[in-house]
């Protein structure tokens, strides 16, 4: 007892002396820790996800049940879709890319349209679930009748080296669709929507630049899909520029039933949503619809949509700015279309 005694009040008398020194030293470790569990949390967020397991991907959403019908008009506004009528068929058009340029925006506002089905949420089956082979991506597509288009949306797309060739290989006739937005104005959107799930974040130009305001980090996926002449690149390797359409993610806001014409025609589809189906919400800053598919209640998009931007410095926009106008200027030129960001 009296060995114990002892030995506790020479740990107790250690603390007098040495351990004062160790403690300022672990206080002084714990912030560059904490820095560095928040910047690996927000690395495995930024990382590439898994495919999910089978029985977790969502089976796409069955269609209203009304009696079959003998014939239909291809084009005829309002007709339901007979629940287990029709077949699935694998996709005639993807929504390629870009994440927050306003995918979910343009999905939801084409499947308006009666002669689109559409499945509501991202398979990723060309860049996390390839190996699940092809029958298991038709199967999860909706039902469609001759003359309708099965849709899919999947942003990531774009920035995965091997889709194009994944998706040709599926079939060379697949039309494209990619919304971009000013490269600059979608890495603080996309850092915006990381933030929100993982607070603590170094801020927007720690992450987009080395050494302070140093070289821009390419590695940084925020940064890297504003890379839009580059991503192109790769896919016109496998499609002609006659299978893309490249939609503004700035007029799908300001213009909607503008850029919403352009889809239609490109799939070869009668206008049916046309500027009567929306209205603007000045307090989300974003075009809603006055009634959504199966409602009709307006809709607009969810919460996530339209977050405030963090104050990013001036001197960071700038910079990103002077960096990304090359790739712009050449991503013009590839596509023909100039869209301002400049």
């Amino acid at each position: 007892m009296a060995g114990s005694g002892g030995l506790a009040g020479g740990a107790g008398g250690s603390q007098g002396t040495v351990g004062g020194p160790g403690a300022a030293i672990r206080a002084s470790r714990a912030p560059l820790l904490f820095a560095a569990l928040v910047l690996g949390a927000y690395c495995l967020c930024a990382l590439p996800g898994r495919c999910p397991p089978a029985g977790r991907v969502p089976a796409p959403a069955p269609a209203r049940a009304e009696p079959p019908r003998a014939s239909r008009s291809p084009g005829a506004p309002g007709l339901p879709v007979a629940s287990g009528s029709g077949r699935r068929r694998f996709p005639q058009a993807l929504i390629v890319g870009v994440k927050k340029g306003g995918t979910r925006a343009l999905l939801e506002f084409l499947r308006l349209h009666p002669d689109i089905r559409a499945l509501g949420s991202e398979p990723h089956f060309f860049d996390r679930c390839y190996e699940r082979g092809l029958a298991w991506y038709r199967s999860l597509m909706p039902r469609t009748l001759d003359g309708q288009i099965t849709l899919e949306k999947t942003p990531s797309y774009f920035v995965t080296r091997e889709a194009p060739r994944r998706i040709h290989s599926m079939s060379p006739a697949t039309k494209l669709i990619v919304v971009v937005r000013n490269p600059v104005t979608r890495a603080i959107s996309d850092y915006a929507q990381t933030l929100s799930k993982t607070p603590g974040l170094p801020s927007f130009g720690a992450l987009a630049f080395r050494r302070g305001l140093g070289p821009v980090d390419t590695a940084w996926s925020a940064v890297r899909i504003g890379l839009y002449a580059q991503h192109l690149d790769n896919w016109l390797r496998h499609f002609p520029l006659s299978r893309f359409l490249f939609v503004s993610g700035e007029r799908l806001v300001s213009d909607p039933a503008g850029e919403l014409g352009r889809v239609q025609d490109f799939l070869g589809l009668k206008r049916v949503v046309t500027d009567k189906h929306f209205y603007f919400n000045a307090t989300k800053g974003f075009p809603c619809l006055k009634k959504a598919q199966g409602s009709g209640r307006p809709h607009c998009l969810g919460k996530s949509k339209g977050r405030p931007h963090p104050r990013v410095p001036e001197a960071v926009v700038q910079r990103l700015r002077a960096f990304y106008r090359p790739f712009n200027r050449k991503f013009y030129q590839m596509t023909g279309q100039d869209f301002g960001w400049d």
